[in-house]
């Protein structure tokens, strides 16, 4: 990471309780100007735009270089970093291999959902390897594609968990969680089986019988 990158966020958001992030970008041809990185900057955006304050984007070359950025990141101590690029199987895709060694945990749930979600439109979607896990402790880091697609369902995987993988990372309980989450017996004792659900209180598509 360079030590001219400043965090930004969002003119008019709320900072993410400080949280801070930054996207790795690895592609040989766009750290050489071949190729103009479309990937990076819609991160970034999907990071200001929920308040994060995001360090300067590092565009590296694969293999070692995504792994130097990569381990700056985590020893500065940021909350999250997102990569794109590198993750499929041709000979320079090396982001996976650069990324599990500085991982203290894995979730593979996250990129099982992502390859999960990619099938739709693509089967190759399942070629992705990338990992998702949490370094020293406190880092969150993900791989992403480097295609927009796939950029596009890890952002949507994100938007669902993110807030609160970040907060259990820090040790934060969620104690204001709705009663009928944790005490689901007691919301059955009081609830009438045959009373009709409350507008909102299902999945818009559930609603809609999807």
């Amino acid at each position: 990471m360079s030590a001219a990158a400043k965090p930004t966020s969002a003119p008019g958001v709320a900072r993410a309780d400080g949280r801070t992030g930054q996207v790795i970008v690895a592609s040989t041809r766009a750290a050489t100007g071949v190729y103009t990185d479309r990937t990076g900057p819609v991160i970034d955006a999907w990071l200001r735009a929920h308040g994060w304050l995001v360090l300067d984007r590092a565009v590296v070359a694969d293999g070692d270089p995504v792994g130097d950025a990569l381990a700056a990141a985590i020893e500065a101590g940021l909350d999250l970093v997102i990569t794109t690029g590198g993750t499929g199987v041709s000979p320079t895709d090396q982001t996976p291999e650069q990324t599990l060694p500085l991982l203290d945990r894995q979730l593979p749930g996250i990129m099982e959902e992502l390859r999960r979600r990619g099938t739709a439109a693509t089967p190759l979607a399942v070629l992705s390897r990338g990992y998702a896990g949490i370094a020293r402790g406190r880092t969150v880091v993900i791989n992403l594609p480097g295609s927009t697609g796939g950029v596009r369902d890890g952002l949507a995987v994100l938007t669902e968990v993110l807030d609160h993988l970040i907060d259990q990372v820090r040790g934060a309980d969620h104690t204001a969680a709705p009663a009928a989450d944790t005490h689901p017996a007691a919301a059955h004792e009081t609830t009438p089986t045959t009373a009709t659900p409350r507008k909102g209180t299902l999945p818009k598509d559930l609603r809609h019988g999807h």
